[in-house]
């Protein structure tokens, strides 16, 4: 009798769930970091302030206190069909200015370079 318990025990601890045709699992889109897109890159002019860029990019995903210039904007998004769109833009200051945009997603004019 105790071993039949410890087998139905063990045997609850195990789910198997059959697959059913024509029902798939709910596959949830994920989105991490910084959305920045095309249009708020080309708001962005040489010599705005760190207070100017952060209203238009948001606060940025990575700052490093080494580098205090220098914001990071790190963005994924990975699709229910299993892809993964990534982009990054660094933004690099002088003096607390605006200087230089650099990565994924930069301003087409290149106003900033």
């Amino acid at each position: 009798m105790l071993l039949l318990l410890a087998l139905l025990a063990l045997a609850a601890g195990c789910s198997y769930v059959p697959r059913i045709p024509g029902i798939t699992p709910y596959k949830m889109e994920i989105q991490q970091g910084n959305f920045v897109s095309q249009e708020m890159v080309a708001q962005l002019k040489p010599g705005m302030t760190k207070e100017q860029v952060r209203f238009i990019l948001g606060t940025p995903m990575v700052t490093d206190i080494f580098h205090p210039e220098r914001w990071d904007y790190v963005y994924w998004r990975e699709k229910t069909d299993g892809t993964r769109e990534q982009r990054k833009l660094t933004v690099l200051f002088d003096k607390g200015e605006l200087a230089r945009l650099d990565g994924d997603v930069v301003p087409s004019g290149g106003n900033t370079k």
